[in-house]
This record gives structure tokens, C-alpha cells and sequence, in this order.
């Protein structure tokens, strides 16, 4: 049996075709795919820069549907997209996502959930409380990185989260998510840095915190907890330059690279530098949870384009033309 699917097919390019339907493996369930995102990381291997994501490939991780085999037939679903074997030592420690044998969802040998059909292990699926949106819990997994990076930030703070001043850069959907966490731990003095324009107005009007650009930060102002969504040359050297003596630099964004970062500065300020990678599997169910009862906000940041208009989507985020943090695409 064949099924549309969303192909990378090379550098910049992405084909909707009939692809074979999966069928699931001993332990899996076949998810009907109702809402999937597309993430940056998508991004940069439709730009041919990711070497683990070689075309052809079916991307797409960041997805919910309903189960159609096995325990949780009929379950409404949200997907998380890091497979582990459960009996490595850093599953059984609480920390899977460093483990060496992850698989991700959109990475060979797994294909990605950018079609009608995925195959998951039902240990990967969360059932999605009533009430809350398909579409909305398919952000469930770029929340839960966010949920992530802040508390890595805060496990480095001296003072509590209340009292101190945070910013984060880039409103995408990894900064809209660090500045709704931040909140929802107890953040009350937080800037959101985004230097697109029509970014930054989305980000105003949902009014999520400060919003402002690059230029509009005084050079003087330090913070004491710095949350890089981006990732890039320029987030690393403000963040550098603007980190308080003894504040923490949570690193999130994946962009390639070491230029950016003052050394120097980091050591005789004794500023601590972290990367943040992923979630536990704790962390992606916790914010499924938080997101039904309301505690990261409306969730009304996303825009919907059929899976059979995605090469327009993803050339719409490559060129800046979308201002909302996250595309969902449906199949």
C-alpha cells in the first residue's frame, strides 16, 4: 500500500509523492499523522547542511495523530520522536536523550513523520489530554527542548529565577517556548531579542515579554540567565558580552560553529556556558500536561499549511516572509 509523504530529495528541495505506507515492527504503532512542525533542524538539512539526514528522506519529528494498531488503538497521540533502548545506562539514570543508542524520528534508519502514515514505539507515544488541539500538541516537542534549556539555566542560577533578569534570543518556536517556560517556572523580568521585524511584532502581539531587537539593548544592561534559541556567531557574542559576572549561558541553538564566544571574558567573569540538548522523556510528558491545563499559554502561535503545500512553507521560513514562530503542516 502507498501513501503521500513530504521527500527531501536534495540541497533546497522537497517533493510530495507517493512513498510505500509503513508497516510497524514487533512494539510499534502505526500513527495516523494529523499535525507535524517543521523545526529548524529541518531546515537546515532541506539546506543539504545536516550529514546525518541524507537524502531521499522523509523529515519531520515535531508530530500528533491517532493510534491505528495495538494497546492504544484509537488514542489521540503526540510523539516523542527520540527512540533509546530502555535498558542503557543513561535511560535507567533518567537522562535518554544522551544515550548513544538514540534514534531520532526523520533520521535514517527511522523515517519522519512528514506524511500520512509514521511507525513509533508505543513506549514514544503520549496520549493527549481531551481539550487539547491536535495541531497544539504537535508542540509539544520543540516545548519540551525549551522546558529543558530553562532548567539547565536555572540548576546554574545563584539567586532565585523570581529575582533575576533573563533574555532570550530568537523568537522562533525554541525562544517562544524558553520565554513561556521561563514564566510558567517562575521568571518575572524576562527580554525577548529577535532582529526580524515581522517576528518581533508576532512575538508583541502575543505579549509574551519585552520584545526587542538587537540594537534596542543598552550596551551596559547584563543579565543574569541568557537563553541562545539561535545558536549563531552573533547570539554567541552578545550573549558573551552580555552575561553578568557569575550569570549562565544556556547554548540550544544548533546552528554550526565556535566563533562568537569571549573566552577570556567567560573566565575572569566566571561565566558558565551549557549546552541543552533535547528533553528526558519525564520533561516531553510534563509539558503535554501543562499544556492542557493551560500553563504555557493559549498556544495560538503556529500557522497551518497542507503537507501537499510544504515546499512553499519551508521556502516562506527560508526567506523570512513567515512571521509566526511555527509552521504545522497537515497531512
Amino acid at each position: 500500500m502507498m501513501m503521500q509523504a513530504l521527500v527531501y530529495t536534495g540541497p533546497n528541495t522537497v517533493e510530495y509523492r507517493a512513498v510505500p505506507k509503513p508497516v510497524p515492527a514487533l512494539g510499534e504503532a502505526l500513527v495516523a499523522v494529523e499535525a507535524v512542525g517543521i523545526c529548524g533542524s529541518d531546515m537546515h538539512a532541506y539546506h543539504g547542511h545536516d550529514e546525518r539526514r541524507p537524502p531521499p528522506l522523509i523529515l519531520g519529528h515535531e508530530a500528533a495523530g491517532h493510534v491505528l494498531n495495538g494497546a492504544l488503538a484509537g488514542k489521540r497521540v503526540t510523539i516523542n520522536p527520540l527512540v533509546v533502548d530502555p535498558a542503557c545506562p543513561r535511560a535507567l539514570e533518567g537522562r535518554s536523550h544522551l544515550s548513544p543508542t538514540r534514534q531520532i524520528l526523520s533520521m535514517p534508519p527511522r523515517p519522519g513523520a512528514f506524511a500520512q502514515f509514521v511507525c513509533v514505539p508505543e513506549r514514544n507515544l503520549v496520549v493527549v489530554p481531551d481539550g487539547l488541539a491536535l495541531e497544539k500538541a504537535a508542540l509539544a516537542e520543540p516545548l519540551a527542548v525549551s522546558l529543558h534549556a530553562v532548567r539547565r539555566g536555572i540548576a546554574l542560577l545563584y539567586s532565585p529565577l523570581s529575582t533575576v533578569r533573563c533574555l532570550v534570543q530568537g523568537a522562533g518556536a525554541i525562544g517562544v517556548g524558553a520565554v513561556l517556560a521561563l514564566a510558567m517556572e517562575g521568571a518575572t523580568d524576562i527580554t525577548l531579542v529577535e532582529p526580524n521585524e515581522k517576528r518581533r511584532e508576532a512575538a508583541m502581539a502575543m505579549g509574551l515579554a519585552q520584545v526587542v531587537s538587537p540594537a534596542m539593548i543598552d550596551p551596559a544592561t547584563q543579565f543574569d540567565l541568557i537563553i541562545d534559541a539561535v545558536g549563531a556567531v552573533a547570539t554567541r557574542r552578545d550573549a558573551t558580552r552580555l552575561a553578568r559576572p557569575g550569570g549562565a549561558i544556556v547554548h540550544v541553538g544548533l546552528l554550526p560553529g565556535l566563533d562568537g564566544l569571549d573566552v577570556r571574558r567567560l573566565t575572569l567573569q566566571e561565566i558558565t556556558v551549557t549546552g541543552s540538548y533535547c528533553y528526558t522523556h519525564a520533561e516531553f510528558t510534563e509539558v503535554v500536561n501543562a499544556m492542557a491545563l493551560g500553563l504555557l499559554g493559549p498556544l495560538d502561535w503556529y500557522v497551518i499549511r497542507p503537507l501537499s503545500e510544504a515546499a512553499q512553507a519551508f521556502d516562506d521560513l527560508d526567506s523570512g516572509r513567515c512571521a509566526a514562530p511555527k509552521v504545522v503542516l497537515k497531512p
